[in-house]
């Protein structure tokens, strides 16, 4: 365990100078590079930030309105075919949309159930198991200018519902 501590402690200060070093000898402009990269990750940013702005608005709305629970009441039967419990369910849901609004849903499962209880490990190994669709189809094609995701979102959502059903069979495993 401690070659690990070790070797993840300068993973990034090596990768750093691996990368200016192959610059240097390459007879890149590296320092440039860097710039031009900023630039044009700042143009990006500038870019994605209204959609970021729209995501974050429509999760608050979901929570404070009420919507969140009674999706949960009304996929409560389908869930319990898979052994999801039913508070979970809002978790999921919002995963689609948004990591960071998930996460805010699992601290409220941790202070009420634990973080080391049955549903604590459910959600989350579930974080490791999913994505955020919505959030991550928008981000990336919009940022390639991609007009037609085809079957990208019934796929990542597939992906999605099976990494909730794993994420409870996992948990039924080891606990």
């Amino acid at each position: 365990m401690d070659i690990l501590i070790f070797l993840s402690e300068f993973m990034v200060p090596l990768t750093v100078f691996y990368i200016v070093g192959s610059g240097i000898l390459a007879k890149r402009p590296v320092f440039d590079d860097f710039l031009d990269g900023a630039k044009e990750g700042m143009r990006t940013v500038a870019d994605v930030l209204p959609t970021l702005i729209g995501l974050m608005t429509a999760v608050g709305v979901l929570r404070a309105s009420g919507i969140l629970e009674v999706l949960s009441e009304l996929l409560k039967f389908p869930a319990a075919l898979c052994h999801i419990p039913v508070p979970v369910i809002p978790i999921i849901l919002v995963r689609i949309i948004s990591s960071s609004a998930a996460v805010g849903l699992i601290l409220d499962i941790f202070k009420e159930y634990g973080p080391d209880s049955r549903l604590g490990m459910i959600v989350s190994i579930m974080m490791s198991c999913t994505e955020t669709v919505i959030y991550t189809i928008t981000i990336y094609y919009m940022s390639v200018n991609i007009k037609k995701t085809r079957w990208t979102l019934p796929g990542a959502m597939f992906a999605t519902i099976a990494g909730a059903v794993a994420s409870v069979a996992i948990t039924e495993l080891i606990m």
